[in-house]
């Protein structure tokens, strides 16, 4: 990692962390989990959550260049260990179970992006980046309301299996 000296180096880095998320999001983890979940309601809002990734990588990328910097990636080590942890899980539970562990990893990812979004819109601001607040701020808002959804889905699917059980 190279020595970060000023804030607006640090806000890069922290732009490439989560620029880095939202490119695995869309390339790999979103269409995994919209292939091996059961429930069509969440297979519909990961669906609408990937065309929304998409539009926050643009906004993410349009942050650089507002700053006349090139897109670079760092990799995020939070985000991988989510990924790790879920992918372990998932190797040991029933079928059965595939959504409710699925739903449980979008929640956490949802709540990391969240943090992120949330210092960067803070770091925007202090560099006096105003456009670059605004669009953080779209893709933050996003985020909150997927977030709510996940929970939707997750309320559902502990209520069906309650309902199994019974």
């Amino acid at each position: 990692m190279a020595n970060l000296s000023t804030p607006r180096e640090l806000f890069l880095h922290e732009l490439g962390d989560i620029l880095f998320v939202e490119q695995k999001l869309t390339a790999e983890v979103l269409p995994k989990l919209i292939e091996e979940v059961q429930s069509e309601d969440f297979r519909k809002s990961l669906t609408r959550h990937l065309e929304q990734t998409r539009a926050h990588v643009t906004n993410l990328e349009k942050v650089f260049d507002l700053l006349e910097e090139k897109p670079e990636t760092e990799k995020c080590l939070g985000f991988e260990g989510l990924k790790k942890e879920h992918d372990e899980l998932l190797s040991e539970v029933e079928d059965s179970l595939i959504d409710l562990v699925d739903a449980a990893a979008a929640a956490r990812t949802e709540h990391y992006e969240i943090a992120a979004y949330s210092g960067l819109i803070e770091m925007a601001r202090a560099l006096g980046e105003p456009e670059a607040v605004r669009l953080l701020e779209e893709n933050l808002k996003e985020e909150k309301e997927a977030l709510h959804e996940v929970e939707s889905v997750a309320k559902s699917l502990r209520d069906e299996l309650k309902s199994a059980v019974s």
